[in-house]
């Protein structure tokens, strides 16, 4: 279970030092998650070796708890500091003054942030509305889980839960919804699975939030549940983390909320888990 191995983790890890975060990414956050400048990448993923181990040999239920304990510890950004956060954690690394759109695909100017129709605004993976804790610091506020979309492609998100099929969508070439579910172009299925898998663990019914917790179903409504966890399994492992959402995790663990979400560093342990 060690991470000492030179994985396309490890290689993600590398990236980081090719990304520039801009100053202004640790605008608008709490006193308690004042930005640190993002240290040189490791020379290998063995690095992490320490913030897992809790974790070496546990499987099932106790792997979940022992990740639990590992994540919970993190500072916080608000939900206004969230704007500037994602500019960082989504950069076009094509483009460093654009963000790529989690379910479009599309790279759009970080300028262009807001409420209008072509604008990008802040996608709840894991819907506010699942467990109903809203934009509060914590869940709400969590970047582990949020993502920069277009306004239109969110709405048309709404709170669905994650399946298969359904009609095209508009402005996400490759994402399909119906009336009840969404599901998402093929090179982020799998961070979308992780995401979702992250939240189950870090949120457990502590900080004053719901329990978060996986299921095999939609039309989950308010319940702070999400499916399907069997459907997420499969894109876990169809979509592997690649170089951008490594990096991500990176920023996110060094700039922002310094702890990690551990499916993308240990995409094996889903199925320890689930």
């Amino acid at each position: 279970m060690r991470i000492s191995r030179l994985t396309p983790w490890a290689a993600g890890l590398a990236a980081v030092a090719l990304f520039a975060v801009p100053a202004a990414a640790s605008a608008g956050q709490q006193a308690a998650a004042a930005p640190r400048t993002p240290r040189a990448a490791p020379a290998a993923a063995a690095s992490y070796d320490a913030y897992y181990a809790p974790a070496e040999g546990k499987t099932g239920a106790a792997l979940k708890a022992a990740l639990h304990d590992i994540i919970k510890t993190q500072s916080k950004v608000t939900y206004d500091g969230v704007w500037n956060a994602l500019k960082a954690t989504d950069q076009d690394p094509a483009n460093p003054n654009n963000v790529i759109l989690l379910y479009s695909g599309r790279s759009q100017s970080k300028s262009t942030n807001g409420g209008g129709a072509n604008d990008w605004n802040r996608e709840h993976v894991w819907a506010k509305s699942h467990g109903d804790f809203g934009t509060a610091t914590g869940p709400g506020t969590d970047l582990h889980h949020l993502r920069p979309e277009d306004v239109t492609v969110n709405s048309t998100r709404g709170n669905k839960d994650f399946d298969k099929g359904g009609s095209p969508v508009g402005e996400a070439p490759g994402s399909l919804t119906d009336a009840d579910s969404f599901e998402p172009r093929d090179a982020v299925k799998g961070d979308v699975a992780r995401m979702l898998l992250y939240m189950a663990v870090r949120y457990e019914g502590g900080d004053g939030f719901a329990n978060l917790e996986m299921n095999d179903k939609v039309n989950n409504g308010t319940a702070p549940l999400f499916g399907r966890i069997s459907l997420l399994k499969q894109w876990n492992q169809m979509d592997p983390p690649d170089a951008f959402e490594q990096r991500r995790n990176q920023v996110i663990f060094d700039v922002y909320q310094h702890n990690r979400n551990p499916f993308i560093d240990h995409p094996e342990w889903v199925n320890s888990i689930w």
